[in-house]
């Protein structure tokens, strides 16, 4: 993660959640607001409901080799959250990347993109 720092608070994962915005598939939530800093931040949140320790930690070394594969393709200057879903656990890699993917660019989150929605309100 060269361009990015872990969200570990619990205020900034609230904060996120209350003004942010955010898209959903069905193996992710992202969320995502503007930080006002150079670099991204991100957070990954999986509960309980996923399985024991070892699946939540495979599911969270999934996404974050996602994030991290495309992290050059996103706008700099966001605090991102993922949030696995159920589904996370049986869909294959390639699905969630994809997935991913499409949530970025819905949310305006990939670079060069013309649908950007930066500066506009939710």
């Amino acid at each position: 993660m060269k361009y990015t720092v872990s969200l570990k608070e619990n205020r900034l994962f609230r904060r996120l959640y209350a003004k942010g915005r955010s898209a959903v598939a069905p193996t992710m939530v992202l969320y995502c607001r503007p930080n006002g800093r150079k670099e991204n931040r991100l957070g990954l949140t999986t509960g309980t409901k996923l399985g024991n320790a070892v699946v939540r930690n495979k599911v969270r070394r999934r996404l974050r080799a996602i994030y991290r594969t495309h992290e050059d393709q996103l706008r700099p200057g966001y605090d991102i959250v993922i949030v696995a879903r159920m589904q996370a656990v049986q869909r294959p890699y390639a699905q969630q990347e994809e997935q991913f993917l499409r949530l970025a660019k819905k949310l305006g989150l990939k670079r060069g993109d013309p649908q950007s929605r930066e500066g506009k309100a939710p």
